[in-house]
């Protein structure tokens, strides 16, 4: 699976450079791996006919239909965190689990041909609202989806870690070690933060082998520092784990069970 930019209907969404700020300098820069993302998730669903896209993704209980469903309304989720920075006014990403359950739900029901195109307008509404946003919007504050507040110039970083995790979770063919190995550290990063405050993630200690022969150790919970255990791996293969795709086995250590991720 390639994440070349091959020039599709996703436009570029870089501001001009006299219009950047810090913040938006930032999204700018995940805007663009944003872009070879989005490519690389068409390309993957271009490859699906019917019959595989009813079957199971690397989700349990989720069809691939579903991955997709979910991807489109995540870009319309994003949008609303946009509109938000760009107009001060609240528009939270979803307006509640129940809803953006059930519009995942509704979608997977769609024919393949509708799937696509929903994908497709959804992505290009995420495109065309970030390419209007105003370099002083980059710098407001929103609430993820998640919880907890979120700079507006992280929200592109929200919706390339969607992309890509959930191409991995279309199961066909891509696992975390063909992503762009530049974005494996901060793709880890992003995910420790996710447990570190959650007193049910276990104490240990992740010895990380990154892409250009570097290593990097991670905390997973320093409450319990004196009984923590060290496991170690590669980069794509921690990430796995760690999210919940892989089973641990692939690292090294005593592999602690994990809370789900997400």
């Amino acid at each position: 699976m390639s994440f070349a930019n091959t020039g599709s209907q996703v436009e570029s969404v870089v501001p001009a450079p006299r219009e950047q700020s810090g913040a938006a300098q930032l999204a700018a820069g995940h805007l663009v791996a944003v872009d070879r993302a989005t490519e690389a998730f068409y390309a993957a669903v271009a490859e699906l006919d019917t019959a595989a896209v009813r079957g199971p993704s690397a989700l349990p209980g989720w069809s691939r239909a579903h991955v997709i469903s979910h991807v489109a309304r995540n870009a319309d989720a994003l949008v609303n965190l946009l509109t938000w920075a760009r107009t001060g006014v609240e528009h939270p990403a979803y307006t509640s689990r129940v809803d953006r359950d059930a519009d995942i739900e509704e979608g997977s029901t769609r024919t393949l041909q509708l799937l696509r195109a929903d994908l497709d307008s959804a992505c290009l509404r995420f495109a065309a609202a970030a390419e209007s946003q105003p370099a002083a919007a980059w710098e407001a504050e929103v609430s993820q989806p998640s919880g907890g507040a979120l700079p507006a110039h992280q929200v592109p970083w929200l919706r390339l870690r969607e992309l890509l995790f959930h191409l991995v979770d279309l199961d066909v063919g891509v696992d975390f070690d063909d992503l762009p190995e530049e974005h494996l550290e901060d793709l880890v990063d992003s995910v420790v933060a996710g447990f570190a405050t959650r007193p049910e993630s276990p104490a240990a200690r992740i010895d990380v082998a990154l892409p250009g022969g570097r290593q990097r150790s991670w905390e997973l919970n320093t409450a319990g520092t004196d009984s923590s255990v060290t496991i170690s791996g590669d980069a794509a293969d921690v990430l796995g784990w760690l999210t919940g795709r892989h089973d641990g086995t692939r690292l090294s250590g005593d592999v602690p069970k994990l809370p789900n991720w997400l």
